[in-house]
């Protein structure tokens, strides 16, 4: 064991001693809770030093190399509790003196060997007590790091439950609004082949009526062929008498056949001509597109949207989300999923719910952690039936229904409006040189996204 030292002894991804090592099919074996780390951000099951791929989901644990590592580890923890590292290995002097340059402590013999030539030495006893108390404080320092790491980690853990439960509901939603799209389309093949077999009722009463008119004009043909051959049998007085009758007779029976009547086929094309594009129709009829969608990941734990992400209303409680970097921890704001920098763009909110509304426009790269939000990079509006203002933006004097935003990216203009009296509010004028994103402040109460189209 003395021969071996401590890197043999090494775990090749957290270069320490073993803790738990388990072997690979390849031979190499790591530490169990490294490699279980190392698979799961490589999300590939491959040995962290051979790059081959792993056989088993769960390596055995190296016996050997286990024991040894203790053995290895109790030895160590024997030899510096013991009184041998107080003697000099080379003079087996006290070791006394401690060498500044090598970091080391000596004995005094070495003092005058040429290793130490030029070297600057002090009383163990002097440089023990700073060195103890320097690595207190970094012991400290790692201890605090510890912790926050610790919070951190904890975070992380919140962040996976947190994606799981959105990735849930998420997929619920699109279930949902699948839903009713399948059953829009199934109530539009329903309906379409309800209107084709009644055209195909009406079509074949149409063509029984003409059938019954056959067959009574074959049947009088059939009588009139039958009596005027037995007529043509008779004697020549007998014929000669009834001739004018009969004659008139097969003229009346040679009037022209009935005819397929015009339009008694199935009129394909009204049910498969354009069949997609007349669907696709109808259903922009009963969808809505919302020229803006809010981001939940901004939104403050006190906002809570709806879940067509197109409404915004205040709750007392925080919300279980994460603190990431994206969403807003002070102000009661939530920022629209897409930014612009380009185009004209426009959008009504409805605020007639709230008594303290702010929205407007703010560049993609403001700060949302803090209170600096509204320092800089804002162009807004808001209304406070108090007066109490944010910090920025221009107060709306009256209590409205509706705010329409219009922005015109090239032209540098936000423009403010009430669309129900078409009474103009603010515009600001300004040179945009960052990606732009609506947002939205409410307190209490909501704040309504309305369908309108962009322009």
């Amino acid at each position: 064991m003395a021969s071996l030292s401590e890197d043999d002894f090494s775990c090749p991804v957290c270069k320490e001693i073993f803790k738990k090592p388990v072997v690979l099919s390849c031979s190499h074996s790591v530490c169990k809770e490294c490699l279980q780390q190392f698979w799961r951000i490589k999300k590939t099951q491959e040995c962290p030093v051979c790059r081959r791929r792993s056989s088993r989901d769960d390596p055995p644990v190296n016996l050997v190399l286990k024991n040894l590592c203790e053995s290895f580890l109790k030895e160590r923890n024997e030899v510096r509790s013991s009184g041998s590292e107080k003697i000099c290995s080379l003079h087996h002097e006290k070791l006394k003196l401690f060498c500044l340059e090598d970091k080391q402590p000596v004995c005094v013999v070495c003092v005058n060997s040429q290793k130490h030539d030029n070297h600057k030495f002090r009383p163990i006893d002097e440089v023990l007590s700073s060195y103890k108390e320097e690595l207190s404080t970094a012991l400290k320092s790692l201890q605090k790091k510890l912790q926050h790491n610790e919070n951190i980690k904890g975070k992380f853990e919140k962040t996976v439950e947190h994606i799981e439960s959105q990735a849930e509901h998420t997929e619920r939603q699109i279930k949902q609004q699948f839903e009713k799209l399948h059953q829009f389309l199934r109530d539009e093949e329903e309906a379409t082949i309800t209107a084709l077999r009644e055209e195909e009722e009406q079509k074949k009463q149409m063509m029984k009526e003409k059938l019954e008119e056959i067959n009574t004009h074959i049947s009088t043909l059939s009588h009139t062929i039958k009596d005027t051959e037995e007529m043509m049998r008779a004697s020549d007085v007998c014929f000669l008498k009834e001739f004018p009758v009969t004659m008139e007779r097969v003229q009346i029976s040679s009037q022209p056949d009935p005819q397929t009547p015009s339009g008694a086929l199935i009129h394909v094309p009204r049910y498969l001509g354009n069949l997609p594009f007349r669907v696709w129709k109808k259903m922009q009829d009963i969808v809505q597109n919302t020229p803006v969608i809010l981001d939940p990941n901004t939104a403050h734990p006190r906002l809570v949207l709806s879940d067509d992400l197109t409404s915004v209303r205040y709750s007392r409680i925080n919300q279980p989300v994460p603190d990431n970097p994206e969403r807003f921890d002070c102000d009661l704001c939530v920022l629209g999923s897409e930014g612009f920098n380009s185009g004209t763009h426009c959008w009504d909110v409805e605020v007639k719910q709230s008594s303290l509304w702010i929205l407007g426009v703010t560049t993609a790269s403001n700060q949302r952690k803090g209170r600096g939000f509204y320092k800089t990079g804002v162009w807004s509006v808001w209304y406070d039936q108090y007066g109490v203002s944010p910090g920025s933006g221009v107060r709306v004097e009256r209590k409205l229904d509706r705010v329409r935003v219009n922005l015109d990216y090239e032209r540098g203009t936000v423009s403010f409006s009430d669309p129900v009296t078409n009474t103009h509010l603010h515009t600001f004028t300004t040179s945009f040189t960052h990606t732009l994103v609506p947002f939205f402040s409410c307190y209490p109460s909501s704040l309504r996204i309305l369908s309108i189209s962009s322009q």
